[in-house]
Parts: C-alpha cells; sequence; structure tokens
C-alpha cells in the first residue's frame, strides 16, 4: 500500500478503498484483442466481474476500488464492447458461445483457477456458459440484474421474440434496442433518483453503438439471445445439482429483467440471499456502495 503523500493515518484509513490501484491491460486471445482490469493482491481470492449490454468492465469502475482491498479482481470487456477489439462478423461469430469461449480462454491465460463470479445481464449467458465448462472451478455467484428465467422477461421481450422468428420483417426492433432514447433509459428507468446518474455513461455508451461496424456485431448478439432463453432449463438444473453459493442483488424497478426473475432463484437455490433493491437495470449506478457491502459480507463466508 502506497504512503499517503498527505495526512495523518487515521485520514488515510478512511479512504482505504481509494488506495487500491486498478490496471489496464490488453491480451491477445485467439488473435483478438481482449481487454481487461484487474485490482486487488493477487494472492487473494478472485471474482470475475462480466458486464452487461451495452457497456463494459468500465460499469464497475466504483466497485472495484470497494471490493479490491479484499479480493483480487478481474473485469474484461467482451469482443466488441469496450476498449476490446471488434473484429467485422466476417471474422468473428458473434455468439455467446463464442464470447464465452473467448473470455473462458482468457481466464486461462491469466491462470485464474477458483473463483466466484459477478454476473450482470450479457453477463449472465456468457458466465453461465464458462461456469458450466468448469464447474469445479466455482466458488460462488453474484447475480445482479442476469436473469434465468422466463418469468424474469419484461414486457419487451414479446417485441424480441418476434424479431427472432424473422430478423428481417422486424427491424423497428433492433432500431428501438440501440437507440439513445434505449440506452439512456437502461440506466434510468425505475429510478427515484435521476439526480444521481451520470449522463456521460449513456452518451459514451451511445457513442460505442454508433461506431461503424457495431450495428452488425450487436443485431448478430440479439438473435443469437434466443439459445440463451433456451438455455434457462439447462442453467437451473446445473443450479439445482452444485447449489453454489448464490447472492442475488437485483434493481427491482429493471423493466427488462424484472423482480419475478430474481425471486425464481429461490426455487432452485432455497439457500441463495436475494436482494431486491429500490434501483434499475443498472443498480450500480445509484447502489453501489450497499451492493458493495453485501458483496463484502457474503464473499467473507464463501470466499475461504
Amino acid at each position: 500500500m502506497k504512503t499517503p503523500i498527505v495526512g495523518d493515518a487515521a485520514q488515510a484509513a478512511s479512504l482505504e478503498s481509494t488506495s487500491v490501484t486498478t490496471t489496464y491491460y490488453s491480451m491477445r486471445i485467439d488473435g483478438v484483442g481482449v481487454f481487461y482490469r484487474e485490482a486487488g493482491p493477487k494472492d487473494a481470492p478472485t471474482l470475475v466481474l462480466l458486464h452487461g449490454f451495452p457497456s463494459s468492465s468500465r460499469e464497475f469502475d466504483t466497485l472495484i476500488p470497494l471490493l479490491a482491498t479484499h479480493y483480487h479482481l478481474i473485469a474484461p470487456d467482451f469482443p466488441g464492447f469496450g476498449q476490446s477489439d471488434a473484429p467485422p462478423p466476417s471474422s468473428y461469430v458473434y455468439t455467446f458461445d463464442q464470447l464465452a469461449k473467448t473470455i473462458g480462454d482468457l481466464l486461462e491465460q491469466l491462470k485464474i483457477g477458483k473463483c466466484s463470479y459477478y454476473l450482470h445481464d450479457y453477463g449472465g449467458p456468457v458466465g453461465f456458459r464458462i461456469i458450466l465448462a468448469h464447474p469445479e472451478r466455482v466458488q460462488a455467484l453474484i447475480v445482479q440484474n442476469a436473469n434465468v428465467y422466463q418469468e424474469g422477461l419484461g414486457a419487451k421481450w414479446a417485441g424480441i421474440a418476434q424479431y427472432w422468428a424473422d430478423p428481417t420483417a422486424h427491424p423497428e426492433v433492433f432500431d428501438a434496442f440501440v437507440s439513445r432514447a434505449a440506452t439512456e433509459q437502461r440506466h434510468t428507468l425505475g429510478t427515484s433518483h435521476p439526480d444521481r446518474y451520470n449522463p456521460d455513461t449513456w452518451t459514451d455508451e451511445y457513442a460505442h453503438l454508433s461506431k461503424p461496424g457495431q450495428h452488425e456485431i450487436q443485431a448478430a448478439l440479439l438473435y443469437d439471445y434466443r439459445t440463451n432463453v433456451a438455455s434457462y432449463p439447462a442453467w437451473q438444473a446445473w443450479l439445482r445439482q452444485h447449489k453454489p453459493p448464490t447472492l442475488v442483488i437485483w434493481g427491482r424497478n429493471d423493466p427488462s429483467f424484472i423482480a419475478p426473475g430474481a425471486e425464481a432463484f429461490k426455487r432452485d437455490l432455497p439457500n441463495a440471499e436475494i436482494h431486491l433493491l429500490d434501483a434499475g437495470h443498472f443498480a450500480l449506478d445509484e447502489k453501489n456502495d450497499e451492493i458493495a457491502g453485501l458483496i463484502l459480507t457474503f464473499l467473507a463466508r464463501h470466499s475461504d
């Protein structure tokens, strides 16, 4: 730990979370540059943080320092997102199977063995594929608005199901999915504290979605999302069989992945710890400190 330039020991202790530096790397995985954030002592238990759409590991920027005093953190950007490469679909197959393979190969290269996972949104289907490939490595799960139950699908998914049935007949579904309004509303819908939301977040995300090639990438992933819904029964069966220690933290006002999707985990994991927070889809935007506290308490019991 670095010695503070100014202030006494008491002041330094009160700023403990800011004293752990996040580092930034990129590694070639099967020819694709994969960016990741890393923080915390490498000999501490590892927590892998998997981000949602249309964000990146940047969504964990405020959470990482609060956890890195106790844990080793790895937070990658999926191909096509954030600072990772975004090769065209002609040279990289944008499916959740392929995203999981790439991120799984990254973890292999980093020699990450037994670890816990934080799953948010798209991080859910990516993470469950990695987990099912190596169930012996799973220490604990933290699930934040990452849906694996039919009852967790909000009203908009009925329209998306029409897109899955015939994408060419419903271009308006995809156009709405990547619109500026939708990008903002993923953060702000359901909040009672809009003043806590930084507009740079969604303007940056929309700028990313507007880059050349992004519509093709994101259309491929939205179409492939149907395979995640089809996989729900298999993932639920895995939960029932393995019963990993699980903390479910859910923004209960999320209109996309609604609160019944959080409560459904109790069906397969009777011992799951479930917290419905007064927040939306990106619950960290307004409940960062509360979520950090819940994670630290949970992992203290399950990361030995």
